[in-house]
């Protein structure tokens, strides 16, 4: 009986491993149904598709960090603009513009958080579905890149213009809501925010000078290596040619 057992298991832990690798290649390369991204040799990467499909995953992922950022901030502001309890007029010092000041701000930061959220949750399933396939020849059919100008709108506004938008509408905050109780603390809020504001502007231009910049280099690397391969090409054409000049020569004479 033990034998018996013993045999079978033996039997089925072959044939498992058997349909463990149906693939013949399997220790060459990665299979697309493995659900794994495709490793790409040294000649693929300077391919259009490959560039292609790094764009396809940038775009992805900027699409996935703008529609959590501004479903977060965007939720953020419309409770702030429920939750906040306001005195009566005769009641209140709060001045009349700085109410129409949040007003208008809360409804500016929804609004553009809204319409990142919404061009990131029209156009990420259709990326999703090509990028979730693993396969490099399939990413044609990604919008991404005609639709690349979108992305970009989305990526700006929820993180540029949303993030100062949402600075903005906590001072407003603060002083809408302290100003009866302190003047005091509702312009320390102002004061707080001021250096702030100029701290995260100085980072943005920094960051955006600094990525213009990679992209610059990496475009300057692209070029020289396509001239490097350029002047190969020729070389090796002048090779040729000589080479069958030689043998012309030799055959004439013989």
């Amino acid at each position: 009986m033990s034998v018996w057992s013993a045999s079978t298991v033996g039997h089925q832990n072959t044939r498992y491993s058997h349909s463990n690798s149906w693939c013949p290649n399997l220790t060459k390369h990665k299979c697309v149904m493995s659900g794994e991204t495709p490793i790409q040799s040294g000649d693929a990467l300077h391919t259009p598709a490959y560039l292609s499909w790094r764009k396809l995953q940038l775009s992805r992922a900027k699409l996935k960090a703008s529609s959590k950022t501004s479903a977060l901030l965007s939720g953020f502001a419309m409770v702030a603009m429920v939750e906040v309890q306001l005195n009566p007029p005769n009641d209140t010092k709060v001045p009349p513009a700085m109410l129409v000041a949040f007003t208008v701000c809360t409804t500016l930061l929804v609004a553009v958080h809204m319409l990142a959220l919404m061009i990131s949750t029209c156009i990420l399933p259709n990326i999703e579905a090509v990028g979730n396939l693993h396969s490099i020849s399939l990413v044609h059919e990604s919008p991404h890149e005609r639709l690349h100008w979108y992305i970009e709108i989305a990526w700006a506004f929820s993180t540029l213009l949303g993030l100062i938008l949402f600075l903005v509408e906590i001072a407003i905050l603060c002083w809408v809501k302290f100003y009866d109780l302190s003047e005091t603390a509702a312009w320390s809020a102002c004061v707080v925010l001021i250096p702030v504001m100029i701290v995260f502007l100085a980072f943005a231009i920094h960051f955006y000078m600094s990525l213009a910049s990679h992209k610059y280099e990496v475009t300057v690397t692209g070029i020289k290596e396509l001239e490097l391969l350029k002047e190969q090409i020729e070389m090796g054409d002048h090779d040729s040619r000589m080479n069958n000049l030689t043998l012309l020569d030799q055959s004439r004479i013989v």
